[in-house]
């Protein structure tokens, strides 16, 4: 893509190169001398980027496909016409009067007309800007249709109608675009889409809201689709959350603390799994692993859980406010009483070397469940990666509001029934774990 815009260090710095005649933020233009001379080295091998080097220009900042496209330019001129082609017709063909000096009147009127627009936009913060947001002394961006509607509020309250391509330029913006914005066809159009928005904006926050989790926008998207069967494109999606501020959580990194084995008894196993995760089948690998959880006021718990690599289904769970063993051989005992779990042949549980599965008695449990197990190698978390789902978990579940254990299991058990039978998963072909589990064993 060719380079734009230049910035004013940029204009300042080319406009002292001898073979440039004038240049502006948005172009540039070169002396007949340079023309020449580029027609001349060009010939003789060099390439356009060498040219305009060593005749001190920096490509990087003029743009290398405008350099190809002088280049270009140049020598079909040159190629149609000869030296004569080279040369700058502009002034002498434009039917444009030669820019004159202006009067003190006329700079008067443009300073006080300045003045004018900068104070109207420095009370426009105070209108748009939401309370709370932002600090003191904070530049507010100002948007292009904020500046048209600026333009327009000056130019109508101090009769300056003559003054539009200068506040338009003082404003940074197009006076075509500050004409379109003001046409009454342009303004139909708006409130039309702006209707159209609120309609949109209406489905996302039903899909937002709907089982009390919060969501994301391809969670929205899936939700949409799932629930009210409705189909929207995942960008304008992504656009009414921008514009109307609806905000999805973000998951933030939490450390992992590693555990130190507590006796020599503990035994590694080697990685069978060589993460194979998606392997399609229900009950063959089974993931497993432990996250704390915060809440109330400051108090801290422990989360177990058994995950299906295939479906991404939660099989079993267990909460305790103890980092004890039992905290995963109960894990252990729920998955075997959950009677919807039917084992596929050759399955494995798999997991970290945290102290919990390197124990003999968790691994004699695993044995007697008639699966094989298996291991991530030492410090490497992606052997176990698909099992992260406590990132998201902590985002959507209300945990923090929670006082007691039994409030915090209350609610552990609400979002286990809500993510393994409503929340659509992207890469489940936007279906639910127990919709993709059923749709596995459909297709078997």
């Amino acid at each position: 893509m060719p380079r734009n815009h230049f910035t004013q260090k940029e204009v300042e710095h080319l406009s002292t190169n001898p073979y440039v005649k004038s240049v502006s933020i948005k172009e540039i233009t070169y002396t007949d001398e340079f023309k020449r001379i580029f027609i001349a080295e060009n010939k003789t091998g060099k390439s356009p980027r060498q040219i305009f080097e060593e005749n001190g220009f920096d490509v990087e900042v003029i743009g290398i496909v405008r350099v190809n496209r002088a280049a270009h330019r140049w020598r079909t001129a040159f190629n149609k016409s000869g030296v004569l082609g080279l040369q700058d017709m502009r002034k002498r063909n434009s039917g444009r009067p030669i820019k004159r000096e202006l009067t003190l009147e006329e700079r008067n009127a443009r300073l006080e007309a300045q003045i004018k627009l900068l104070k109207a936009e420095n009370e426009l913060p105070k209108k748009v800007r939401h309370p709370g947001e932002g600090a003191a002394g904070k530049r507010v961006k100002v948007t292009a249709e904020q500046k048209f509607i600026l333009i327009r509020s000056v130019i109508g309250k101090y009769a300056l109608k003559n003054m539009v391509s200068f506040l338009c330029k003082i404003s940074g913006v197009s006076r075509s675009g500050y004409y379109s914005y003001i046409s009454s066809d342009s303004q139909e159009r708006r409130n039309k889409r702006e209707k159209e928005d609120l309609i949109l904006k209406g489905n996302i926050l039903k899909a937002f809201h709907f089982k009390g989790r919060k969501k994301g926008a391809r969670q929205i998207k899936m939700t949409l689709e799932g629930q009210f069967q409705i189909t929207y494109n995942l960008k304008r999606i992504r656009r009414i959350m921008k514009k109307y501020k609806i905000i999805c959580p973000i998951r933030r990194t939490n450390p992992y603390l590693k555990m130190l084995k507590t006796s020599q008894e503990h035994s590694v196993l080697p990685n069978l799994l060589n993460r194979e995760f998606k392997q399609k089948v229900p009950g063959k690998v089974l993931l497993t692993d432990i996250t704390y959880l915060y809440y109330g006021n400051g108090q801290k718990a422990f989360l177990s859980t058994i995950k299906d690599s295939s479906t991404n289904e939660i099989l079993a769970y267990n909460v305790s406010n103890r980092m004890t063993l039992d905290l995963v051989t109960d894990t252990l005992v729920k998955l075997k009483r959950n009677k919807r779990v039917k084992f596929a042949e050759g399955a494995i549980i798999h997991s970290d070397q945290g102290a919990h599965y390197t124990s003999p008695t968790f691994q004699k449990y695993v044995r007697k469940l008639g699966l094989g197990q298996s291991m991530s190698r030492r410090g490497n978390c992606w052997d176990n990666a698909p099992q992260s789902f406590f990132g998201h978990f902590k985002d959507e579940a209300y945990i923090k509001p929670c006082n007691t254990l039994e409030e915090l299991k209350k609610e552990i058990r609400d979002y286990m029934t809500y993510y393994n039978n409503f929340r659509y998963q992207w890469n489940l072909k936007k279906m639910t774990p127990v919709e993709y589990r059923n749709h596995l064993l459909c297709v078997a």
